[in-house]
């Protein structure tokens, strides 16, 4: 049965990792198949172009999986080109921007919306067309953070570089008043504490994991895909790169032992 099936999601790394966390608090019946791009991670400095070539290959591993809804868990490649992976994919599929904005605007009391991500992601507007469609009134002030990915790909999250850079980053979205800071990358949740020192107690943090995993949801709900029984449940993790880092990194993050397999899909 289709419902029976699992819920594929992709990343450029180990960031998605924060939306299976989400899954399984979220969604405990459902099995997941994870794809981390770390071989050719970050996805944030290359070309959108470049990006889609490299989803379009996950995409057609993740169909051999025995997959009925497909997480483009990263805000690199949502923004490289969400239309496209949908004619691509024959199953239902879901980004991670519409979901963190949506979210925002429900929380912000102010208007003035902060949105962080890698280079690509800032670059592409793609927030700033989201938000202009859903609310026009609201300010939008982005900042592009690319030594984010670094830090929590090189676990230096707890480091004082990690403390100085996001300084750097977000001090002046601090002065500016933004009272919402989306965080427009799958990897910044897993540096929630010093974003959230950074910014002060008074600004509502938004994990674009957490509400795509409400959205996801939502529409396996109205579809009829949730599955019905928690038993028999078998995750399984594919990486581009060695995957034995990633398995020590999604131990920790997950509190699991899960097993990493490396598939090899392409140059890059």
């Amino acid at each position: 049965m289709e419902n029976q099936k699992a819920v594929a999601l992709l990343d450029s790394g180990v960031g998605g990792l924060t939306v299976v966390k989400e899954m399984f608090r979220q969604l405990p019946r459902e099995k997941i198949v994870y794809f981390g791009d770390t071989a050719r991670m970050p996805y944030g400095p290359r070309s959108h172009e470049v990006v889609r070539g490299f989803v379009y290959q996950i995409i057609d591993f993740l169909q051999t999986q025995e997959v009925k809804f497909i997480v483009v868990a990263c805000n690199s490649a949502t923004a490289a080109g969400l239309d496209y992976y949908k004619e691509k994919a024959d199953l239902p599929l879901l980004g991670v921007i519409e979901p963190g904005v949506r979210a925002a605007l429900q929380e912000t009391r102010s208007g003035k919306i902060g949105v962080i991500g890698t280079s690509g992601t800032i670059e592409s507007g793609a927030y700033q067309e989201v938000l202009r469609r859903m609310a026009p009134g609201v300010e939008l002030f982005s900042q592009a953070c690319p030594l984010f990915v670094l830090i929590v790909e090189n676990d230096l999250v707890h480091s004082p570089e990690a403390e100085r850079v996001a300084e750097e980053y977000l001090g002046w979205l601090r002065d500016e008043g933004v009272d919402t800071l989306i965080m427009g990358c799958t990897h910044y949740p897993l540096l929630e504490d010093v974003i959230r020192s950074t910014m002060g107690p008074g600004v509502r943090l938004i994990s674009s994991a957490r509400e795509t995993v409400r959205e996801t949801r939502a529409i396996m709900e109205e579809k009829g895909l949730l599955r019905g029984q928690e038993d028999h449940l078998y995750h399984r993790f594919y990486v581009s790169g060695r995957a034995a880092p990633f398995k020590e990194m999604a131990a920790r993050l997950l509190h699991d032992n899960i097993r990493a397999y490396q598939v090899i899909l392409g140059e890059g």
